[in-house]
């Protein structure tokens, strides 16, 4: 219950009608019948007669009405409460505490609508405000100029005597007070109008912020989205180019050890050798690429590089497979993202010649660094070249790693016969 009282307090709605109550109630106890208030500030009565008290309370009780619906029609109920105001002071009566419900619907007029519309509507009641002070500078100057009555005549009559007739000029003072109460009552609507525009204003000017807000909190998800994709794509391209290269090998010496295990034992003991080494570093690798988004906590190892081809040649050869490796330039340091993209790339290239190019197949591995760039060249002579060339995960690794690099790769089947892969890497911006 006490959480629906909190909800309805909140409502505008409810406030409006806690303020026009309070209104009515403060008009009745400063102006009812039954008065308890009486002084300067707040006359017992307004009017004496009952037909102007009867006209009088119905305007008033048209004021309360129009500030408890303000909130839903602003500019219908500003033209009601200044319409019972005008008729207060038709009657004729003095301004009361109700006629302040004017001021309320002018606010309200300057924050609901736009300054065009609030301002029309306040020159429509400083006119309404200036009528009246000039019909009340001539009521008061037209009473001011009427003679006074004549006085009874003594008991005994005293000669005549000549005296000029009395002239009655214009009291200024009518003018003056009038002039005083437009200044004031102007005043007011213009502090009134002022107050709602400038609550508009910033209103409007966070309403603004709350939206920009908004967008920057937009904009800093999708940041977060994309960073998480890019990030999925990278875990993923390590992941397999460290498993499918290490299971590679791992089949392959698999397959040459149960060949050789009746003949040559010794080979047999080699090949498992090589297979549980290859497993292990695949492992390795693994929990590396694992711990640098915080999956696991592993010890610091570093990248691989271009500076591991040797190793990596040398495990494809114990495979089975002959790799000649060759640099051509003058070896220089290159950006992290390079040098590991360029060791990715490589050995995703010789994984797919132990698995597609066949038996007995020779891979060639080819460095060149350049001024800008730093080229590589993995071409082998299998048969299995048509195989390759489809949407394997590998190429598409190779192409995403090449591409968010700014390079170039191309894929394909060579001039004379096997597989070639070729790619460009720039040697600058790499880490960027």
């Amino acid at each position: 219950m006490r959480e629906r009282l909190g909800g309805w307090a909140r409502l505008p709605a409810a406030r409006n009608a806690v303020l026009a109550a309070l209104l009515l109630v403060t008009t009745l106890v400063v102006n009812g019948p039954n008065a308890v208030w009486s002084g300067d500030l707040g006359p017992t009565r307004i009017v004496d007669d009952s037909d102007q008290a009867a006209v009088w309370w119905t305007a008033s009780v048209a004021v309360v009405v129009a500030v408890a619906l303000r909130g839903r029609w602003p500019v219908p109920m500003a033209a009601l409460a200044a319409a019972a105001v005008t008729t207060h002071v038709l009657l004729p009566a003095p301004i009361a505490l109700v006629d302040l419900g004017v001021l309320l619907l002018l606010y309200t007029v300057a924050l609901r609508h736009r300054r065009a519309v609030s301002l029309a509507v306040l020159g429509c009641l400083v006119l309404l405000a200036t009528g009246w002070a000039l019909a009340n500078a001539l009521a008061n100057r037209q009473s001011a100029e009427q003679p006074p009555p004549p006085r009874p005549p003594r008991v005994v009559p005293a000669p005549p005597l000549p005296r000029p007739e009395p002239v009655f000029l214009p009291s200024e003072d009518a003018w003056d007070t009038s002039r005083s109460e437009l200044t004031v009552f102007a005043s007011a609507l213009l502090a009134a109008w002022a107050v709602g525009s400038s609550t508009r204003s910033r209103r409007a000017h966070l309403d603004e912020l709350r939206a920009r807000a908004r967008e920057l909190e937009r904009d800093r998800d999708l940041q977060a989205a994309f960073a998480v994709a890019a990030e999925r794509g990278r875990i993923s391209r390590e992941l397999h180019d460290v498993v499918a290269h290490g299971l590679s090998v791992m089949v392959i010496q698999a397959q040459g050890g149960a060949a050789a295990l009746d003949n040559r034992p010794a080979d047999t003991r080699s090949a498992l050798d090589a297979i549980v080494r290859t497993g292990r570093e695949s492992l390795a690798d693994m929990r590396r690429v694992l711990a640098a988004v915080g999956a696991v906590d592993d010890t610091w190892h570093p990248q691989p590089g271009l500076a591991q081809l040797t190793a990596l040649a040398a495990q494809v050869r114990k495979a089975g497979t002959p790799v000649d490796l060759r640099v051509d330039g003058t070896t220089v340091p290159l950006p992290s993202t390079v040098d590991l993209s360029a060791y990715r790339i490589v050995q995703e290239a010789l994984t797919n010649t132990m698995k597609h190019a066949g038996k007995g197949a020779k891979a060639e591995v080819v460095l060149s660094y350049g001024k800008a760039e730093v080229g590589i060249r993995v071409s082998d002579d299998g048969r299995g070249a048509a195989d390759r060339t489809g949407g394997g995960n590998g190429l598409r690794g190779m192409r995403e790693r090449v591409r968010l690099l700014g390079g170039s790769l191309v894929a394909g089947p060579g001039p004379a016969g096997g597989f070639v892969v070729r790619a460009a890497l720039p040697i600058q911006g790499g880490d960027a």
